[in-house]
């Protein structure tokens, strides 16, 4: 699976690991690489660091829900994710460098946390003085296709999260439960 934003991916060029003795590797991968291969899969598509991650799931184990959703939709109500789903913003990353820029405000306040989380009813907006930057400009098309607990307002360049995510709504691409038994070892 591609992971990088760039378009000269390794992934795409071929489809076998870097070295002399790529192509000749042979075997199944145990169950403990497929685990950290999608543990690594999440944290990069996210942009965790590892103290994050395990922050996550130590919130997602001790809560009465099931643990693997649970984490998914943790890191989905990171505000930087939210900036993202909503189509201000064209990646996480460039989502992450706007908020921890002071671009958005949530609930009338300047944010510069990336990780902070958001509740049911919260509102974002693109701050006044920031509206005219040319990252800004074409937002016609913010919201399309955000998800149904977030509703965009694209001319007003405001934002608000209607409800928590719900489990067809979380990371497809994610298999949340191998993430959990990753960190259960």
């Amino acid at each position: 699976m591609k992971l990088c934003d760039k378009n000269k991916c390794a992934t795409v060029k071929r489809n076998f690991p870097p070295g002399q003795h790529g192509q000749s590797r042979k075997g199944k991968p145990s169950d403990y690489s497929r685990q950290l291969r999608e543990k690594q899969k999440a944290r990069r598509m996210f942009g965790l660091s590892e103290n994050q991650m395990l922050r996550y799931y130590k919130t997602a184990v001790t809560s009465i829900d099931e643990s693997g959703p649970r984490m998914l939709e943790e890191m989905e109500r990171r505000l930087d994710n939210v900036i993202f789903r909503s189509g201000f913003a064209s990646s996480r990353r460039q989502a992450r460098q706007f908020v921890s820029h002071g671009l958005f405000s949530l609930n009338g306040q300047r944010v510069t946390v990336p990780s902070i989380q958001v509740k049911t009813g919260d509102s974002f907006t693109v701050r006044e003085k920031n509206r005219p930057m040319p990252a800004f400009e074409n937002l016609s098309k913010a919201g399309a296709n955000a998800p149904q607990w977030l509703t965009v307002e694209a001319a007003a360049y405001t934002g608000k999260v209607l409800s928590k995510p719900e489990k067809s709504d979380l990371e497809s691409i994610l298999d949340s439960q191998m993430i959990i038994e990753f960190y259960s070892r």
